[in-house]
């Protein structure tokens, strides 16, 4: 899109999921830079009241409500006028695939991203992509039908490795060092995580974002996740992917080079930055965040992750080395443990314990097809809840 504000276009913007934290602080974005970006899409899942109040602040011409269940919200009634309504599961798709848009941001939870991320390659659209799912399920379908440039990673720490990659030969990395705060218990043996509670969980030190995407960075499945997705984004075997905490979480990542020299990424702790990286790239705008004073910033601390206290960041490492369809199914057994600790009905260490349960169970396929994905997610999600009926009984 053209670099001076008012002589070009501006770049007409779907943003799916736009009532959670990454939607939000995207059109928060959106708003800052109204002369480049037009926002002409949204999609939310049942929060209708947050979507049409963006809607008519937007003027949107098309919105999306992906739970059937919501479908009559009378608020709906107060949409712009001129704004069609689209309903039900596939609903986000088909308006990721409008000609009137440009760039799609993915932001929805969870691995309903993928067919959505799908949607917006096969229709030669910038994916915006700040569901990490999409990859960790699906990469071996989506990956080949990106062109250069065309997907760009939202996720604070790929979209680092993507700018410490600019201008260098791929050829020469020698480690991703993918950065982590280790989240609220960094520190704590497994005996102690035993006993943390929700709220505990929820309390992350640096990031504010949702809910399951909070707990996975409780248990460190979260940066599980990122070294599969970095697998896909960058052509890198995992062993070259190493994860590092990094406690202040100003450091997003680093890339080491062959001749040993390593370039990082620092900046604030704001998702706002790769957001607006995404939608401007190849450009930079004026920051939509708080600028970072190094002078007064103290120090920087790294250490090495504890996986045997934390499963989850193991289990993610041998789902990667697997392959094939065993991410789809540690992603969607990890999904249903996850909701079950947000409504009390198990502890913080039975998530790893019902991931290991259905990846022990699950015998490896390529991964072939959208469908075959599907069918495998919905196994998972059965198989899972058996064993935390077991856990439960």
């Amino acid at each position: 899109m053209g670099a001076c504000a008012g002589d070009a276009p501006r770049q007409r913007v779907a943003i799916l999921g736009c009532t959670g934290s990454i939607g939000t602080q995207a059109l928060d974005v959106c708003r800052q830079h109204a002369d480049r970006l037009q926002v002409v899409a949204l999609s939310a899942h049942a929060r209708t009241s947050e979507l049409v109040a963006a809607a008519r602040e937007f003027g949107v011409s098309h919105v999306a409500v992906t739970d059937p269940a919501h479908a009559a919200d009378p608020v709906l009634s107060e949409l712009p006028s001129g704004c069609e309504l689209d309903v039900g599961a596939a609903a986000a798709c088909r308006i990721a695939a409008l000609d009137d848009v440009d760039t799609v941001l993915v932001s929805v939870v969870g691995a309903a991203g993928l067919e959505a991320s799908h949607a917006v390659l096969a229709a030669g659209k910038r994916l915006a992509l700040a569901n990490k799912e999409s990859l960790v399920v699906g990469g071996d379908l989506l990956m080949p039908l990106a062109a250069p440039g065309q997907l760009l990673p939202v996720d604070s720490e790929h979209a680092a490795i993507f700018q410490c990659l600019l201008g260098e030969d791929a050829r020469e990395l020698h480690t991703i060092w993918l950065t982590c705060s280790g989240g609220p218990f960094f520190g704590r043996t497994a005996r102690e995580l035993a006993g943390v509670g929700v709220a505990g969980a929820l309390a992350h030190p640096t990031w504010s974002m949702g809910a399951k995407i909070t707990i996975d960075s409780a248990t460190l499945m979260n940066k599980g996740l990122e070294r599969i997705e970095a697998m896909h984004l960058f052509g890198v075997d995992l062993d070259r992917i190493q994860v590092v905490i990094q406690r202040e979480s100003k450091i997003h990542s680093m890339v080491e080079y062959a001749d040993g020299s390593v370039i990082a990424h620092l900046g604030a702790s704001d998702m706002r930055i790769p957001i607006q990286y995404a939608f401007s790239y190849p450009e930079r705008w004026s920051t939509p965040a708080p600028r970072v004073d190094f002078r007064t910033l103290g120090s920087l601390t790294f250490a090495a992750p504890d996986m045997d206290s934390f499963r989850c960041l193991a289990l993610a490492e041998e789902a990667g080395r697997v392959g094939g369809t065993m991410p789809c199914v540690l992603n969607a057994a990890n999904e249903v443990a996850v909701d079950a600790f947000l409504h009390d009905r198990v502890g913080f260490t039975d998530i790893p314990r019902v991931v290991e349960a259905c990846m022990d169970a699950h015998e490896r396929d390529q991964v072939r097809s959208i469908a075959q994905l599907r069918d495998i997610d919905a196994w998972a999600r059965v198989r899972a809840c058996e064993q935390l009926a077991r856990i439960a009984g």
